[in-house]
């Protein structure tokens, strides 16, 4: 193996094991690609944080209000040009997935409410799972199982909102948080009830005017929405959106450093050439002094 290859594969084997904790590789449903929307853990055309934590980049086109919120391992702009881009790149990835296609889900669940453990609704393997209008969970734990295959995708299309009031999605046999998407066709509230909530998973309030509202508990994933995001006691683990970023980031320092050694390898070649070029001058010259030995001589 030369010495490009074995750097190629080095940064291929690094890229890997970040990926391997957030693989997209789904056995019955494909994951949205989110574009310049996968940086963020939270992105709304205003943003409203109080007494909350945010684990990840910010992203608002209009205003950012901060009241005692901490923002850890990302940006907290009042304002991101990035956001545009996010938004656009949302709207692609929730219209990808919803409105709902009844071709596309696995199973359609039409109950609108449901109130404590439903043993119907868990555990469930990876798959597209389909509520065709509004959705209410209340101190309803949800489970989800990655026994048939860990790197599954979870997709969740409703209709329109989505209500939980001590609603706890939780992960079991190697299921991965990142790897599971509710998208939403009107607004989503989440609030404590009973229990402290662990919510896992993005959400994708694409539609228009599509908002988020968060009161208390955890969710690990993303807040995404087209309209405003608001938290209000909450804890945004946004584990995804870091693993994202250091994907990109360590697929573009390999891509800078390949080609940074390409320029070298092309300036040692440059000198290479000049060093040719002087022997040949050199040996002209030794042959033109030959040549004038003999010349003398011959008189």
């Amino acid at each position: 193996m030369n010495y490009r290859n074995k750097y190629v594969f080095v940064c291929l084997l690094a890229i890997a094991t970040l990926l391997s904790a957030t693989s997209f590789q789904p056995a019955l449903a494909q994951a949205p690609s989110l574009g310049a929307t996968s940086s963020f853990s939270v992105l709304g055309a205003a943003v409203t944080c109080t007494t909350s934590v945010i684990t990840g980049d910010v992203g608002a086109t209009g205003a950012f209000t901060n009241t005692g919120c901490t923002i850890t391992g990302g940006t907290p702009p009042a304002t991101d040009t990035a956001a545009g881009l996010a938004q656009a790149a949302l709207t692609s990835a929730y219209m990808a997935i919803n409105p709902i296609n009844p071709l596309n889900c696995g199973t359609t669940i039409s109950t609108a409410a449901f109130t404590g453990n439903v043993p119907a609704l868990g555990p469930l393997a990876p798959g597209v799972y389909c509520f065709p209008a509004a959705v209410a969970f209340t101190d309803t734990t949800l489970t989800l199982d990655g026994s048939t295959n860990p790197n599954g995708i979870w997709i969740f299309e409703v209709g329109a909102a989505l209500t939980g009031s001590g609603f706890q999605v939780v992960m079991i046999n190697g299921a991965q948080p990142c790897n599971v998407f509710w998208s939403v066709g009107a607004a989503v509230a989440l609030s404590t009830s009973t229990l402290p909530p662990l919510f896992q998973g993005n959400i994708l309030a694409g539609s228009t005017g599509g908002v988020i509202t968060i009161k208390g508990g955890i969710l690990i994933g993303r807040a995404l929405a087209n309209g405003a995001v608001t938290m209000t006691g909450t804890n945004i683990q946004g584990s995804c959106a870091l693993v994202d970023q250091a994907v990109a980031q360590a697929t573009a320092s390999c891509t800078d450093n390949d080609h940074e050694k390409d320029k070298d390898r092309d300036h040692d070649k440059d000198k290479d050439k000049d060093k040719d070029k002087d022997k040949d001058r050199d040996h002209g010259k030794d042959r033109d002094k030959d040549h004038d030995k003999d010349s003398d001589r011959d008189r």
